[in-house]
């Protein structure tokens, strides 16, 4: 293959540089890699020879313009390795980890490079630079220095190691996440099984079975988390226990995608690396470039949270065990599968609310339109026109072109909503093009959900749940498209971990924003408006089940940091055991609410970008909440409130300290009393 042939090797020539996908096939995605590879190496070789020293132009402008063909690259093939995973995606991806990471190992540990950056990091004050400028010579030295440049020949030779056989080991661990999660769908053969879902949920999971052959048959895929949305509906008892003992069983069965041997590896490594780097524990590798700083910061604010959230959750266990004694013929003890049918009867008694039941309101296609997009017009200005002549990824992502108040071009949305077996679980955003205007990009970034498809001509009717995730996800979307930058290093989501989940929760507060829900939520068949007196209910529903809620992301958030403070002389036999240990250790180990997810599915951390960083979403939140309050006092949604947010905050992507952007938006710290009330916690 020639590189003209590869059309990954040149700048697309579609609108907003979007990948031609329709031009790119698997088999050119590892020599654009090599090739890339390359091309980077040599960009920082005629850094580091240059002779006269450092200067800002001769070392930071040319080290922010390097590896532009690579992130092209890499854009292009994560995007569709997360999205669209066949065998074929699997196994490029399984090939490139060791290489992507010994690559960047190259560049992070060049030691020349980091002399020059040193360089210009010791003589900062004199430098006369802007603000931006500073702040990126400030982040590359912190980063680097982190990462290991400044070690000797030796560590950096057992660092590189140790890198590459944990790029591999997490590959691994999602690979085999991915293919037990699809060979454990729920395969029922009668209706009467799935007695309570609605016809919509029906649809979709004849449309499943169909699809895996199994015509007649309904097949429940499981989502990413512990629990199911479909539990909360489901009449027939042992239909959610076959479903919540299928989701626990993920990856911990024996079979040849077991990952207790992958994540017990995974946990060594990343202590051993964390004592290579100085650190007594990957917790505190992680943390110490983060705003908590240390992970004793996220244990007293965990530790501060768990007693009420588990106090709080035990008493709705009470009310609901009450609720099954008192409606069952046999009454038996609560069981993890049951809490959340129970509770929509609790919810049903108390607020007159059927969740399930509200579903009709929330047609996908409305709550995009009328929701997401039009709180983000009247908050910000901006619009979205479809492009049904862009062709993303896969047939199923429909791509909208952005523009801002002014009419002026800002960049592609790309969503693609439903769920299938090629897509990892969850729900996430990322960028496919990255906002610089060094190197003249504009964003184009991308929303996953995993929304299950009904049939043909069937309309799709999300759950409260899938528009909460929806607004959130999109809440990611606009930080992307928003960041306006100058060099690629700090574009779009380019945040501290901890920081990174703020804007995607504070977009959540426009769901049940009067203008915004009277706007979208409508009848599909009769355009009839939500009644208020519901909408009143809902709202009063906020601290409902925030004891269980509360308690099952605690109860992740604990595990993930208990895996990650182990020592190098830790020696961890048994998984299940470890993870029963830890929980008891915090207080939540209640078995009626386990944890949101377990060791052997805990995809965010052991195979995704939150290791020892799941307390982000907890952490965040106190600077949502607070922002929350801000923007009720200040009168909601308005133009004038969404240009301060996107100016202060949204806008500067990375390239500031994000504390800082925060103070600089609201006047002073975050205050955690609003996050204590939205939880229940009390004061």
């Amino acid at each position: 293959m020639t590189d003209a042939a590869n059309p990954l090797l040149t700048p697309s020539a579609l609108p907003y540089s979007l990948p031609d996908y329709t031009a790119i096939r698997p088999e050119h995605y590892l020599p654009a890699f090599q090739e890339a590879f390359d091309e980077h190496l040599a960009e920082i070789r005629r850094i580091t020879m240059v002779r006269s020293m450092p200067t800002f132009e001769n070392t930071m402008v040319p080290l922010e313009l390097a590896g532009a063909v690579l992130e092209r690259v890499a854009h292009a093939f994560y995007t569709v390795s997360s999205a669209d995973a066949t065998e074929e995606i699997q196994a490029i991806d399984e090939k490139l980890a060791p290489l992507m990471a010994a690559h960047e190992d190259a560049i992070r540990l060049d030691a020349q490079l980091y002399w020059r950056v040193k360089s210009l990091h010791d003589h900062l004050d004199e430098s006369g630079l802007d603000g931006e400028s500073r702040y990126l010579v400030e982040r590359h030295f912190r980063e680097m220095t982190h990462a290991g440049a400044g070690l000797d020949d030796e560590a950096k030779s057992r660092l590189t190691a140790l890198n590459q056989q944990l790029s591999t080991l997490t590959t691994t661990f999602e690979k085999n996440l991915l293919a037990d999660t699809k060979d454990l769908a729920v395969l029922f053969e009668n209706a009467s099984e799935l007695d309570g879902l609605a016809d919509g949920e029906l649809s979709a999971a004849a449309r499943a079975a169909s699809e895996r052959g199994h015509e007649g048959s309904f097949l429940i895929s499981l989502t990413l988390f512990t629990g199911h949305p479909y539990l909360a509906s489901l009449t027939n008892r042992e239909s959610r226990r076959l479903i919540m003992e299928a989701s626990r069983s993920r990856g911990a069965r024996g079979n040849a995608n077991d990952n207790r041997a992958v994540l017990t590896e995974i946990v060594a490594l990343r202590a051993e690396r964390a004592a290579l780097l100085g650190y007594p524990s990957h917790a505190a590798y992680v943390t110490a470039d983060e705003t908590a700083g240390t992970p004793d910061a996220v244990s007293d604010l965990l530790h501060r949270l768990a007693p009420a959230a588990a106090s709080n959750a035990r008493a709705e266990q009470e009310a609901l065990q009450a609720i099954v004694d008192e409606s069952e013929d046999a009454p038996f003890a609560l069981e993890a599968h049951d809490w959340a049918f129970y509770t929509e009867k609790v919810r049903t008694a108390k607020y007159d609310i059927d969740t399930a039941a509200l579903r009709p309101w929330f047609e996908a296609e409305r709550v995009l339109q009328d929701g997401v997009f039009h709180a983000a017009t009247r908050l910000y200005g901006v619009t979205f026109t479809e492009r049904a002549d862009l062709v993303a990824y896969h047939p199923g992502a429909r791509v909208f072109e952005v523009h801002n108040a002014g009419g002026t071009a800002l960049g592609l949305y790309v969503l693609d909503l439903y769920t299938r077996d090629t897509k990892r679980g969850g729900a996430w955003m990322n960028p496919i093009v990255s906002q610089s205007a060094l190197r003249g990009t504009a964003p184009v970034v991308v929303n996953n959900l995993n929304v299950a498809q009904p049939g043909d001509g069937q309309p799709t009717l999300l759950t409260l749940d899938e528009v909460t995730t929806l607004f959130h996800e999109f809440g990611h979307a606009l930080h992307g498209l928003f960041a306006t930058v100058n060099y690629p290093h700090f574009a779009g989501t380019n945040v501290f971990r901890d920081f990174v989940e703020f804007p995607s929760q504070v977009n959540e507060m426009w769901i049940l924003w009067a203008e915004v829900l009277d706007n979208y939520a409508r009848h599909y068949e009769t355009g009839e408006a939500l009644d208020a007196g519901i909408v009143e209910r809902l709202r009063a529903t906020e601290t409902f089940n925030q004891g269980h809620d509360t308690s099952e992301y605690l109860a992740a958030a604990w595990l993930d940091q208990a895996w990650h403070r182990v020592s190098t002389d830790a020696q961890i036999d048994d998984v299940t055991a470890f993870e029963a240990e830890a929980l008891a250790e915090i207080g939540l180990d209640n078995p009626a609410v386990p944890t949101r997810y377990s060791s052997t599915y805990f995809a965010h951390v052991f195979s995704g970008g939150y290791s020892a960083g799941y307390y982000s979403y907890i952490w965040s939140e106190v600077l949502d909440a607070d922002t929350v309050e801000w923007f009720h006092d200040n009168g909601g949604l308005t133009r004038e409130n969404g240009d301060r947010f996107r100016a202060r905050l949204l806008g500067v992507g990375g390239s500031k300290d994000p504390l800082e952007a925060y103070r600089d938006f609201r006047g002073r710290d975050a205050d955690i009393a609003p996050l204590l009330k939205r939880r229940g916690l009390g004061g």
